[in-house]
């Protein structure tokens, strides 16, 4: 779920993409080798492989691709990805950021409680972004700390991938377009939204849980460690704000799921899946999910 740099400027300076964050790259198990995570799903007929992907990276981890990762792309008779960030029409994009992430009615700063917006002026330009909806402001703030390490949604592994998939004739798919995933924050309930926005507020000035402050993100999925990328976090969304975890977790695994699993009993074919890390973990992820519609799945990366 995201938009891109070249649209936020016409929105807010900043604003970069909102896919990117459904705490894309943030996980769950250890490290089955240094390299990002990689599953296989088969079935009697076919195979699907599962890549977590991390939609922001610095120019420095360009090469992470992998020799195995290389031949499963190779193979692959069809590319999978969450949405087309790649060919997006930039005036397409603002035009859904104004109808989805704009509150024309209501200021940001009137739906929080003063203490939190003291706490949002010292983070931000609050007259600046008091138009938008809190997912939005959510969504904004929780992209800064990984843009400040250098990274760049440009070279981001969807980005990268869906250029190079086309510029290859491979066969592309999405499982969403960029109206479903702006639709997804919008319907929140407005609870939820204030509160992903709050939590974003405390986690940005605090140094995360099983993370040393300075860490680099990219690092820990460089190295498919994703215990080191945020445990819990998964586990806390799910009980503190659950319409957001239903919402951007579980909803969109399930139908993903769902999905895979057609294409699994069509036979014959090797696809590859590249969306963000944190659908592939727990019981609502991809490869448990899968699992427990009977297929062999195994973490070979």
């Amino acid at each position: 779920m995201r938009i891109f740099r070249m649209v936020a400027a016409r929105i807010v300076p900043g604003f970069v993409l909102w896919a990117a964050i459904l705490f894309g790259g943030l996980g769950a198990a250890g490290a089955a080798g240094a390299a990002p995570a990689l599953w296989v799903v088969k079935s009697d007929h076919a195979q699907i492989y599962l890549f977590g992907t991390l939609h922001a990276l610095s120019p420095a981890a360009a090469r992470w691709r992998t020799p195995l990762y290389d031949q499963v792309y190779a193979k692959a008779q069809t590319v999978w990805f969450e949405t087309d960030v790649a060919g997006a029409d930039p005036m397409a994009l603002s035009n859904l950021v104004a109808h989805y992430g704009v509150d024309p009615a209501r200021r940001l700063s009137q739906k929080l409680q003063p203490r939190e917006v003291e706490v949002l002026r010292r983070q931000a330009d609050l007259p600046r972004i008091d138009h938008l909806r809190p997912w939005a402001a959510a969504l904004m703030l929780s992209m800064q700390p990984m843009l400040a390490q250098g990274a760049q949604t440009e070279a981001g592994a969807d980005v990268t991938l869906t250029r190079a998939a086309r510029a290859g004739a491979k066969p592309v798919k999405f499982f969403e377009t960029l109206e479903d995933q702006a639709r997804l924050f919008a319907d929140l309930p407005e609870p939820a939204e204030v509160q992903y926005l709050t939590d974003v507020l405390k986690a940005r000035t605090r140094p995360q849980r099983g993370r040393p402050r300075g860490e680099p993100l990219e690092q820990a999925w460089l190295e498919g460690d994703l215990a080191r990328l945020g445990p819990g976090l998964v586990g806390e969304m799910k009980t503190q704000n659950p319409a957001l975890y239903q919402a951007l977790l579980e909803r969109r695994n399930e139908a993903w799921a769902e999905t895979l699993s057609r294409e699994l009993a069509i036979g014959a074919k090797v696809e590859l899946v590249n969306v963000g890390a944190l659908h592939m973990v727990g019981d609502d992820g991809l490869p448990a999910l899968l699992k427990a519609r009977g297929y062999t799945v195994e973490r070979v990366q």
